[in-house]
């Protein structure tokens, strides 16, 4: 199977882990326990949407755009969710979202090394 396709459903698998952990933490409460008595401005609530829109682009970046650029999209992308949930993972109280986070990464993973090992 073609790499670009391979590395297109990956991320949105990656997209949907992550969406179906918010619905997960929004049914059981946990949204409200974690955000607590602050609330967020427009500018974090911007942030928050932009980090989430990134996999799902990547989905379409990997299949429009040249292959060596793709590449490098793909692997950076990917290195970044993965640190940035390595990072947040002990921030999360439930053992759900623990598990789809290392999930989540798990396939980060797998971007990276079918990325890195895709030739022209």
């Amino acid at each position: 199977m073609d790499t670009k396709i391979i590395l297109s459903v990956i991320w949105g698998v990656v997209t949907l882990i992550f969406l179906y952990g918010d619905v997960i933490r929004i049914c059981s409460g946990d949204f409200t326990r974690m955000t607590g008595t602050t609330n967020f401005g427009q500018s974090v609530w911007l942030g928050i949407a932009v980090l989430m829109l990134i996999p799902i682009l990547m989905i379409f970046f990997t299949l429009v755009l040249p292959q060596p650029v793709s590449r490098w999209a793909n692997i950076i992308a990917a290195g970044f969710f993965f640190v940035f949930n390595l990072v947040g993972l002990p921030s999360y109280p439930s053992l759900y979202d623990k598990f789809l986070l290392a999930v989540s990464m798990v396939f980060n993973l797998v971007t990276i090394r079918y990325a890195w090992n895709w030739s022209s």
